[in-house]
């Protein structure tokens, strides 16, 4: 770590066995993050072309949840992504950087992330807080992108998205509360057995869910939750079954020229590896795909189709 006074400078370094390209694609749009880096919470671009962007960022930074809103300049001649923090969150002050990505020999790629930061009061204990911050969520984006390119699938091809919509019989609002309300679910949703959810900070919930399948059979989900109230709930889930590297999900509410609506947004990473395990010797990733797109679609429609108040409440 280096720097004048006040200000530090730090650089985590990899070389992944993938072309440049691809891997300049992962950083460059933002809304995949959620489901490629184990940190990142929830993004959103605010406003943006091709070339610039201003992005809002929810992540776990030692532990906690922080965020905070950047503006990122986008080269794809020259393979970098530049960012630079409009408002940090304490302890931090400014922080901002870039990621480069250098094409090596041997269809190689050198991923560098430079970061430089300021911290409130130049305190010693903060530099030290943010220094072990970038280390560890900077080595863990790193590898999570190695991971994903390296796994002999296009990326697009295991990373995607999709989106169900349902239209409200009721306010926008009462569908947000009953998402929101997640504690109320094993009273609400046959579906699940138990719930423990605490909020942690202001609109921030850690939800852990027991939830029953079709054989009788539980299993535990465990996710962070971005509220904000009336319009959106993110989620993040932080251990994720073995057929997925990330999944980050995405509830809305509002209203449309035929009433209000709610929909709800999957982002997803495949584990290739795992797809003979789990569905069996001869599927393939596109199998994988459907598959989940219909698992975790069907559960959020129901959880859905309760909340507008098209199924009756379990008592």
């Amino acid at each position: 770590m280096t720097g004048g006074p006040g200000l530090r400078r730090v650089e985590h370094t990899r070389v992944v066995h993938a072309p440049p390209a691809p891997l300049y694609d992962l950083v460059a749009d933002v809304t995949l993050w959620p489901a490629v880096f184990g940190p990142t919470v929830h993004a959103r671009r605010l406003e943006g072309g091709r070339d610039s962007e201003r992005i809002r960022l929810w992540a776990t930074v030692n532990g906690r949840v922080s965020d905070w809103v950047s503006r990122r300049a986008l080269d794809p001649a020259r393979l970098t992504v530049g960012f630079e923090q409009e408002v940090s969150s304490p302890p931090v002050a400014s922080m901002g950087g870039e990621w480069n990505f250098t094409e090596l020999s041997g269809g190689r790629t050198e991923v560098v992330l430079k970061h430089h930061f300021t911290v409130v009061d130049d305190e010693p204990a903060a530099v030290t807080w943010v220094h072990e911050a970038l280390d560890r969520n900077s080595a863990a984006e790193l590898a999570a992108l190695a991971r994903i390119a390296e796994s002999g699938h296009p990326p697009r091809e295991i990373v995607f998205s999709f989106t169900d919509t349902l239209a409200l019989t009721g306010p926008a609002e009462a569908a947000y509360d009953f998402v929101a309300r997640a504690d109320l679910w094993p009273r609400r949703l046959p579906h699940v057995a138990g719930v423990t959810l605490t909020e942690t900070a202001p609109g921030v919930q850690d939800l852990r869910m027991e939830t029953a399948t079709a054989d009788g059979s539980t299993h535990t989900t465990h996710s962070v939750r971005v509220c904000r109230r009336p319009e959106w709930i993110a989620y993040k889930q932080v251990v994720t079954p073995e057929l997925l590297l990330g999944h980050s999900g995405l509830w809305t509410f509002g209203e449309g020229p035929k009433g209000p609506f709610a929909t709800a947004s999957h982002t997803v990473a495949l584990n290739p590896e795992a797809v003979s395990r789990v569905l069996g010797a001869d599927r393939t990733t596109a199998d994988a795909r459907q598959h989940v797109r219909e698992l975790l679609g069907r559960n959020s429609r129901t959880t859905l189709s309760y909340a507008a108040g098209q199924e009756a409440p379990v008592r």
